[in-house]
């Protein structure tokens, strides 16, 4: 049996602080070392000043600020100069015109699509062909994304519609601090948490066992 967690919790007294914490509340369970722990690891190396930049920007921008204004804002705050963007390939377009918006807030800025490198899923994962029919079998390849950005030593880099998986081989080798613009889902136009939203309609299934 799973334990229960915040996914379990109504009261959020972690956030409202006018309650008393559920039982199994892991804010509750922390010790005095723990929690002394976790405030060494807010004065490793830029933890602290990432940490107050986004409590500003939250602050100064709550409901006005767009995703990409908030990414430039905090880039801008971090004193940060070159922005690598990590992008599918099917989203090509929407990264250029985000290069562009960064070029003209005079950040320098380099893009990798998916692609880069056109190795074969065949020859690199042992896939079968017959199951590249429909995507093509030239692999995306976040790994060598990632190893390009380092190369170019970039400040922060921006993932834009990697696929599942693949964003998380790229934030695992990504030397710059990573965030993410956009969310890939091919069904809901890259808004997945549509699908959260209609589970009690057009969604149900997902709830089926």
């Amino acid at each position: 049996m799973n334990r229960h967690s915040c996914s379990d919790c109504r009261i959020m007294n972690c956030k409202l602080q006018d309650k008393q914490y559920p039982k199994f509340c892991p804010t509750k369970e922390l010790t005095s070392d723990e929690i002394t722990e976790i405030e060494k690891l807010y004065n490793e190396d830029n933890n602290r000043e990432i940490s107050r930049i986004s409590a500003e920007i939250e602050n100064d921008f709550y409901c006005k600020y767009t995703r990409v204004e908030e990414t430039i804002e905090f880039a801008k705050r971090m004193k940060m100069n070159k922005i690598g963007i990590a992008a599918c390939v099917g989203l090509a377009e929407e990264s250029r015109t985000f290069a562009k918006i960064l070029a003209k807030h005079d950040f320098e800025v380099y893009s990798v699509v998916c692609k880069v490198g056109a190795m074969k899923k065949t020859e690199v994962t042992g896939l079968d062909e017959e199951k590249t029919n429909v995507t093509g079998n030239v692999m995306c390849n976040p790994i060598l994304q990632a190893k390009i950005l380092n190369d170019e030593k970039t400040d922060l880099n921006v993932v834009i519609g990697l696929c599942v998986g693949h964003d998380s081989l790229f934030y695992k080798y990504s030397d710059a601090l990573c965030t993410t613009l956009v969310t890939k889902d091919k069904v809901l136009a890259h808004n997945p948490v549509g699908a959260l939203y209609q589970t009690s309609t057009y969604y149900k299934k997902l709830l089926n066992d």
